[in-house]
């Protein structure tokens, strides 16, 4: 385990467990070459870029999935001892950290995640999107603690090395076909004892028809947002990060309800999961 992550945690789960919903801390285990998205995935979502900020449009779903993601990611980094004790009730506990987006699309994670104070960077290959987060950032005035970046992972790793404090892939790996150099590419830009936060789709039975025929034919995503075949097994995805001397401490099921238009926590990883793991130091 991380030196003094025990005792850290030990002292969140008593004093501060109650104050942050959405989050099962419970749960947390014993943390014991082309990388970027396929072009035919690029040519999608510059097709649907205009929607990235329709909160009623095609990306509902990713703005209403904030409500559990960002609050996931707040405690990870808490959790880890990355945060002081005092910002935990701050309206920015994740100020001074430095965190890397990658895949960020529009930036609807990356404009949440500088608003709890962290020094965000998105980074995505679609110059469409970045110049769509680029300008919708460039409305609040408030988020000069975050900027945008054209390029691929791969890229930017090489002058990013252990650069920061955690690295997120929210709704990404499930676009990438190369995902042991991707993974790869990713970790190498976080610090040791820094965080790696993912949510994804597992590669299921379950995960087709709910979240490629169900979610398609009741118009929940666009037609051929996803690939069954890019999926990927919670304990595969474990298997790839440990290669990167990664230990996994948290796995959670995520569970979507369209007519509430809300996503919620379940034990049930056989569809939408959440994965924290922490690299070694």
């Amino acid at each position: 385990m991380l030196p003094a992550f025990s005792s850290r945690f030990r002292l969140f789960k008593k004093y501060y467990s109650n104050r942050y919903e959405n989050i099962i801390i419970t749960n947390y285990l014993n943390c014991s070459t082309n990388t970027s998205i396929d072009k035919d995935e690029e040519v999608y979502f510059k097709k649907h870029s205009t929607e990235w900020w329709n909160k009623m449009g095609d990306m509902k779903p990713l703005h209403s999935m904030n409500k559990v993601r960002v609050p996931f990611i707040r405690n990870g980094l808490i959790n880890t001892g990355l945060v002081q004790k005092d910002n935990f009730n701050n309206a920015t506990p994740l100020k001074d950290l430095f965190i890397l987006d990658v895949g960020c699309g529009g930036g609807i994670l990356s404009e949440a995640m500088a608003r709890l104070g962290a020094n965000v960077t998105g980074i995505d290959d679609t110059k469409d999107l970045i110049e769509i987060a680029t300008s919708h950032a460039a409305l609040k005035s408030d988020l000069n603690n975050l900027q945008y970046i054209k390029g691929t992972i791969a890229d930017h790793a090489q002058q990013s090395s252990n650069k920061y404090d955690a690295v997120v892939l929210s709704e990404v790996i499930e676009h990438i076909k190369e995902k042991d150099k991707f993974l790869e590419a990713c970790v190498n830009c976080i610090k040791p004892g820094g965080s790696i936060f993912i949510t994804t789709i597992s590669k299921t039975n379950i995960s087709w028809a709910g979240a490629i025929v169900f979610a398609e034919q009741f118009k929940l995503i666009p037609s051929g947002t996803h690939q069954w075949d890019k999926f990927i097994l919670t304990h595969h995805l474990q298997r790839l990060l440990e290669d990167y001397n990664c230990r996994t401490c948290l796995i959670h099921g995520l569970a979507y309800n369209p007519l509430m238009n809300s996503w919620h926590w379940t034990k049930n990883t056989m569809i939408n999961y959440a994965l924290h793991a922490v690299k070694d130091v």
